[in-house]
């Protein structure tokens, strides 16, 4: 079929699945209070395709249907920025605040399709045909995919990944005639009420021994012995003026129970295979991914900057302090539209004939977003001061007593509106100061591991040898 509608990924989600919120068990995610402005704005992004098909659908390389270009797998670097321009239009939907629009998910299977002579290594030539088909079957369903592929802390101490005997990982337990049983936690399945389906899929490399815990596979999100707890919503309740980003870009995030979950075999991608999950996450997946993720990392930052400045323009802040914030704003925006540019533009062939961007500097990016995300926030604040709390309601708007005395003594500076005004703050304080900026922050904290982790392992992921050189022109002559 071709690319979904809002309508008819909404039908989707109207099947059974065991999803859990607030301590209640949701037996409609579509209608739910908490679930349905998030529902709804994922359906947007849907038609969204269809309004900017232009440059958000493509022909199936097969069928001729249109799909979303995010299904893409990239042959060159022309195709790397037409994906990039699809990238940029969803995220856009959303100020970057969803970090988890199935755009994500399906660069992600688009890559690992593009890399059957790495998923085939090892004798594990079946599981990359198994990877190839599904990921047509993706495109051609333009199916809402999630994934959770850490495993749960239990003891930090322990390391990240499991060892042999772990009975809280989740681990392969049977075979049986149909595929493969699976017991176990996983975390953290953002967008599960609003998925199709389930990846899992290689992160940490995993000991000697632990075989048992190197799976990759999909299944449908109603499978039996699949529950998704979510965490506490942060959801508020519809009104775009009084909320106009909680009330639909809360994503959720859910811890993942296996409760001896059967895994339909042509749904299995490794089974057992230590070697190829090893491997899998060390090579192109993380630059091909970060092309969608550092997209949306500076969507937000403009979103963010462009907040600083309506801000300060509704109290005629342009003192040199305020503005030095501001400019930090831009700064971190500018450096990371930089490097999207370059990494796009220093794009590499891989030995399978995919394409993805340039690693280094998506990876330093991935190391510094971590800390500026929360310094914006940070600012935005202070800029705001106490203004972000005098924010009359759309009630209180609407009420026609108070809204002469609103528009009399709360407008802003420079003959601006009072409501233009309102606006402004209520919007910056819902993007860094409510639930929602809460949950936001501590992603961006650490999504893809942390800045210190990500900055003591930057050796892994790009090339030292110019700065070797600079420094052995002195090292080496002679003296």
């Amino acid at each position: 079929m071709p690319a979904r509608t809002g309508k008819e990924f909404l039908k989707g989600l109207r099947g059974a699945r065991e999803v859990w919120v607030d301590g209640e068990r949701v037996s409609d995610v579509v209608d739910h209070p908490k679930l349905s402005g998030a529902a709804q704005a994922l359906a947007e992004v849907f038609d969204l395709h269809h309004k900017q098909a232009d440059v958000c659908l493509m022909p199936d390389p097969e069928t001729g249907e249109p799909i979303p270009v995010s299904h893409m797998i990239p042959r060159s670097r022309e195709d790397l920025a037409k994906r990039g321009k699809a990238l940029r239009q969803v995220a856009e939907y959303s100020m970057g605040l969803m970090g988890r629009t199935p755009d994500y998910m399906n660069v992600t299977f688009a890559g690992f399709a593009g890399r059957p002579d790495e998923w085939g290594m090892n004798g594990n030539e079946a599981g990359a045909e198994r990877l190839v088909a599904y990921q047509k079957v993706l495109r051609r369903g333009d199916i809402s995919l999630t994934h959770t592929i850490v495993q749960p802390t239990v003891d930090k101490a322990t390391g990240d990944a499991p060892s042999p005997g772990n009975a809280h990982a989740l681990r392969k337990v049977a075979d049986t005639g149909h595929g493969i049983v699976v017991r176990g936690a996983r975390v953290l399945a953002t967008l599960a009420p609003f998925a199709d389906e389930l990846a899992v899929y290689p992160a940490s490399p995993l000991p000697e021994g632990a075989d048992d815990y190197a799976l990759a596979f999909c299944v449908p999100m109603g499978a039996p012995g699949l529950k998704f707890l979510c965490r506490d919503s942060v959801s508020a309740p519809a009104g775009r003026f009084d909320h106009p980003l909680s009330s639909r870009f809360d994503e959720q995030d859910a811890f993942v129970i296996f409760d001896d979950v059967e895994i339909p075999r042509d749904r299995v991608f490794i089974d057992g295979n230590r070697a190829v999950y090893n491997k899998v996450p060390t090579t192109s997946w993380s630059p091909n991914i970060q092309q969608q993720t550092m997209i949306r990392a500076s969507t937000k930052l403009d979103f963010a900057w462009g907040l600083a400045l309506r801000m300060a323009a509704a109290i005629n802040a342009a003192d040199p302090e305020t503005m030095r914030m501001i400019g930090e704003i831009w700064a971190y925006a500018e450096f990371t539209r930089a490097a999207v540019a370059t990494a796009e533009a220093e794009a590499r062939e891989w030995p399978s004939g995919l394409w993805t961007s340039a690693g280094a500097p998506l990876h330093a990016l991935r190391a510094m977003l971590p800390l500026w995300f929360p310094r914006v926030n940070e600012i935005l604040r202070l800029i705001g001061s106490h203004n972000v709390f005098a924010t009359p309601t759309a009630q209180q708007m609407a009420d026609k007593d108070l809204r002469p005395l609103i528009d009399r003594y709360l407008p802003g500076a420079k003959g601006m509106a009072a409501e233009e005004r309102i606006r402004i703050f209520r919007l910056v304080w819902d993007f860094a100061g409510s639930a929602l900026a809460s949950r936001n922050e501590q992603y961006e904290r650490f999504y893809l591991a942390s800045s210190p982790r990500n900055l003591a392992r930057h050796l892994a992921f790009t090339d030292r040898s110019r700065a070797d050189r600079l420094v052995d022109r002195f090292l080496k002559e002679p003296y």
